[in-house]
């Protein structure tokens, strides 16, 4: 039986590997906060390097490049566990520049890694229907594929070089946040008119105005409820890595620049550990008015 391990087990991760428990395999995880690992029925590592070496497939799904560093490369990192044939998954959405030189420094230690970030939110993740875009190795990738359809319902191989999965990542995030604006604008437009917010929905949802975002994360609004399927603070991490991949190319991307700044002044509020869909919000402060609820 393959090993595997799970490094991460936080808004994504825990619902990650939940799903790998429940498919019946073996699975040792590794949390900053421990707590997080009861119930889950997998094996609590005390460090990385111990997930390293009790698995021959690692997962890591941690916030931001820093952090990937750290659990991967540190001092008790899981690369120090691991051996020559092993293979590291990064799910997590980090510089596609920093997954260069991290996947090199890995293949000189015979560990081959897999850049393979993810989209769907936190419901994705718990009921195993996330996008994986994934870089790198396809003979790597081949070999954890049948692990990762326990979380994922689509996974597609988008390039040979490692940072090509945090590219294509990078281009989801200008349309989740662009087609969340879309959502924003057009349901206080229907909240300004008087219209039934519920109503209005269920009619342009299953149209050419249909969106993942507007169907998943528009009831949210209409209840006002500001639980995260992906938070303010992470959503940001991700458009300043847009941004920067978008200048070094110089392509202009003035709409995600936009929603930058937006969900800068929620964060400025203290509102940054809400859903990103309460970016509403910040129309709400252009007009004075209250939205939906």
């Amino acid at each position: 039986m393959t090993r595997l391990g799970f490094i991460g087990l936080g808004t994504m991760g825990k619902g990650m590997a939940a799903n790998l428990v429940g498919a019946g395999h073996q699975v040792t995880v590794w949390n900053r906060t421990s707590l997080k690992a009861e119930g889950l029925g997998a094996s609590l590592a005390g460090s990385p390097q111990e997930v390293g070496k009790e698995a021959d497939i690692v997962f890591v799904c941690v916030s931001d490049t820093p952090d990937v560093e750290e659990v991967v490369f540190g001092d008790f990192g899981a690369i120090h566990g691991m051996t020559e044939g092993d293979i590291l998954v990064d799910h997590s959405t980090i510089s596609p520049v920093a997954t260069r030189q991290l996947a090199a420094q890995a293949e000189e230690l015979g560990v081959q890694w897999v850049d393979a970030p993810v989209s769907g939110g936190s419901e994705g993740a718990e009921k195993g229907t996330l996008a994986v875009m994934a870089g790198g190795s396809s003979g790597a990738l081949e070999r954890a594929r049948p692990f990762m359809e326990a979380y994922a319902r689509s996974i597609v191989h988008v390039g040979d070089d490692p940072g090509s999965g945090q590219m294509v990542k990078a281009v989801n995030q200008v349309l989740v946040v662009l087609n969340q604006l879309a959502a924003s604008e057009a349901l206080m437009l229907a909240d300004g008119a008087g219209l039934d917010l519920k109503k209005t929905l269920a009619a342009v949802e299953g149209g050419a105005a249909g969106s993942w975002m507007l169907s998943n994360r528009g009831p949210q609004m209409i209840e006002r409820d500001w639980r995260p399927g992906f938070s303010i603070d992470l959503q940001q991490k991700d458009l300043r890595l847009v941004l920067d991949a978008a200048d070094e190319m110089g392509v202009p991307l003035p709409g995600v620049a936009l929603v930058f700044q937006l969900y800068r002044s929620l964060q400025t509020r203290g509102l940054g550990s809400e859903g990103n869909h309460a970016l509403v919000k910040a129309l709400e402060n252009l007009t004075g008015t209250r939205f939906g609820g």
